[in-house]
């Protein structure tokens, strides 16, 4: 990553090893240590449980916790999809079973998509503008991950059309036993159509008819402050049913005096946002 405040590496969602062994990470780490980049500091986020066993082995290599929240979503939001489609309706806060019937009687086509097309182009108009609107970065590669992983359908864009315009859409990708709702947007002047909630249905149909075990919705918020930036989004994902699942927070390994700089603004950065 190169930043204004300093390169550094980041393994997102890693490192992954077959076993999470002292000795691997040893030779992880000394071959990271090497680049000839002049990184401040390395920062890992790999997915294993906040409490295993896995975490005092990385803090003796001299790791410690990143001033943010990791960028990977520790915090996600998971459901088990292995009951009947009626069992996981059931399960539902009511007020989403609603707006997923409400929706169902719309007149919205749902497509979906594995390939880069004209109603990709679509959806990335709404997403850029919700991004605006709200205030977060938009993620750069969405076209490429759609793109790459659609090649052997690890990913497929579910959208949402009504009267010839795309007005929601969500990225969804599929990885082992897992489906992850990894990005998503509407457009706010069909909101009364909530076709997010009939997206969301969509998706998790098409992750049981793949023979997924959890769908994965993702990031949700680490406290219950309304202030918080994901506390909307978490209000939606957690109406769907299903149990938390933390894992351990970004980890960071100083290289240099520098880092502490990246630390204070990070650390800054976090408190104004309310996390």
């Amino acid at each position: 990553i190169h930043a204004k405040r300093g390169n550094y590496i980041h393994l997102r969602h890693g490192p992954i090893f077959n076993k999470f062994k002292r000795e691997y990470l040893e030779t992880l780490t000394s071959y990271l240590k090497k680049s000839k980049e002049n990184n401040f500091f390395i920062r890992v986020s790999p997915l294993i449980d906040k409490n295993g066993k896995e975490k005092d082995m990385i803090k003796s290599f001299g790791f410690r916790d990143s001033p943010i929240h990791n960028m990977d979503a520790e915090i996600c939001w998971i459901l088990n999809i292995e009951k009947s489609e009626d069992e996981i309706l059931s399960s539902m806060r009511k007020s989403h079973r609603y707006l997923i019937k409400k929706s169902q009687k719309e007149n919205i086509e749902i497509i979906k998509t594995e390939n880069v097309n004209k109603d990709v182009v679509g959806f990335l108009e709404i997403y850029n503008e919700l991004a605006k609107h709200r205030g977060f970065v938009a993620h750069k590669g969405l076209v490429e991950e759609l793109e790459i992983l659609g090649q052997n359908k690890n990913a497929l864009l579910i959208l949402g059309k009504y009267e010839g315009k795309i007005i929601g859409g969500a990225l969804i990708d599929f990885a082992g036993n897992m489906a992850i709702y990894h990005h998503g947007a509407s457009d706010d002047t069909y909101r009364n159509l909530s076709v997010s909630y009939l997206i969301q249905w969509e998706a998790i149909k098409e992750a049981k008819k793949r023979g997924k075990k959890l769908y994965n919705f993702w990031g949700i918020a680490s406290n219950e402050s309304k202030k918080h930036p994901w506390a909307g989004l978490t209000l939606f994902k957690t109406g769907f049913g299903g149990e938390k699942k933390e894992f351990l927070h970004a980890q960071d390994l100083p290289l240099s005096p520098w880092y502490f700089k990246t630390f204070i603004i990070e650390t800054i950065s976090r408190i104004r946002k309310g996390y």
